[in-house]
């Protein structure tokens, strides 16, 4: 198949695991394959805690090494706090937070990546919040080398998709519901969900649904069609729809978490799901309609305390990693043994940043740390 037609059948696949959430070690192996890599997962990592949690994942990384990554390796993956200053949706690889030379010296390379064959990891946040942030990731093997500007150009072709299937599955949470139908699923769900025609004309509510428009203070029927009461989101609201009509690649990036605002000042967010291709379209047709729309309030947007401090004094990632270091395990031949770089490549950034936050020594800028996890620190 040419590339536009992989493409085309893999993001139907990747709505399709919206609905269906077994779907999804099948779809990240087939984005492995077409981002040119032999695995890829999907997965959460802690912003301050390096912990982590994996949802699914598809390809060759054996159970044994999936295990003693979150039990040991996590701690001492480059790669762990690469993501709090990362841009949502944009794929990253180990090149732009250190250098590739730094990289191979760590003890995560040698002890975990190497003897697995692997040179290299591109992930990019779908999601962030003060607790952690949920990625993709596809792995890059030796033979290929490091991620190129190819495998990062495919990443940015499937990314929006998989985050919108990502965020529509997690407000579903289809993980043990069966149904007859897609409404009679979603229907005890806290979120309200709608399925419009490409004029958003609403062809079917769920109970909530009806609950949102009878309130009247987010959303109305107006003409039989969903309007937002924000004006700004009508229209953006309008146009995901009316592009949904044209298949799944149609949507691409545009409105996949579409901001509302109700009267209250209540926040929430709006996703919609193509209705028109993959094993969707049986809903669709029985309904006469192009997408699903799933409204649900908004959380409180609350950066993490790493992003805070990285962003307000310009830190790298690395700088990042050897702060988090200093305060997990204390002095320089700790954190070398820890990050599994050498004590000088320690003392390096150490200085750079005593330099941007006006610390001393290395008990300042533990309490530092402390004054933005522990706002009673002071």
């Amino acid at each position: 198949m040419s590339e536009a037609e992989q493409l085309s059948s893999l993001i139907g696949n990747i709505y399709d695991a919206a609905l269906d959430p077994a779907l999804w070690p099948d779809v990240l192996a087939e984005s492995a394959r077409f981002v040119g890599g032999p695995s890829a997962g999907l997965f959460f990592k802690g912003a301050t805690r390096k912990s982590g949690n994996l949802y699914y994942d598809a390809g060759g990384i054996a159970p044994h090494y999936r295990q003693r990554y979150f039990d040991t390796y996590v701690k001492l993956d480059p790669s762990t706090t690469s993501h709090v200053l990362a841009d949502i949706g944009e794929p990253i690889a180990t090149a732009d937070f250190m250098p590739y030379d730094e990289f191979l010296e760590t003890r995560f390379y040698k002890e975990w990546a190497r003897p697995q064959q692997l040179a290299d990891f591109v992930t990019a946040v779908l999601e962030k919040s003060a607790t952690g942030a949920a990625l993709f990731g596809v792995f890059r093997h030796e033979r290929d080398g490091p991620a190129d500007e190819e495998m990062r150009r495919r990443m940015r072709l499937i990314i929006p998709h998989i985050r919108r299937a990502a965020l529509i599955g997690r407000v579903i949470d289809l993980k043990t519901a069966e149904a007859d139908s897609l409404a009679d699923t979603v229907d005890g769900i806290s979120a309200g969900m709608f399925m419009v025609d490409a004029s958003t004309r609403i062809v079917h509510a769920t109970v909530n649904g009806h609950a949102m428009l009878a309130q009247g203070s987010l959303l109305r029927a107006v003409g039989g069609k969903l309007a937002p009461n924000d004006a700004s989101a009508e229209q953006g609201l309008n146009e995901v729809c009316a592009m949904a009509d044209g298949g799944d690649a149609a949507v691409g990036v545009n409105g996949i978490s579409i901001p509302l605002m109700a009267g209250d000042g209540e926040r929430y967010l709006a996703h919609v799901l193509p209705l028109t291709s993959g094993a969707r379209r049986r809903a669709g047709a029985t309904y006469a309609a192009a997408a699903a729309v799933f409204v649900h309030k908004a959380a409180l947007e609350s950066p993490s305390p790493l992003e805070v401090i990285g962003k307000l004094y310009k830190l790298t990632p690395t700088e990042l990693r050897v702060l988090l270091a200093v305060v997990e395990v204390g002095g320089v031949p700790e954190v070398a043994e820890a990050l599994g770089i050498a004590e000088s490549t320690v003392r390096t950034h150490l200085l750079r940043l005593f330099a941007k936050t006006g610390a001393k020594r290395q008990a300042d800028l533990v309490k530092l740390m402390a004054s933005y996890t522990n706002p009673l620190i002071g």
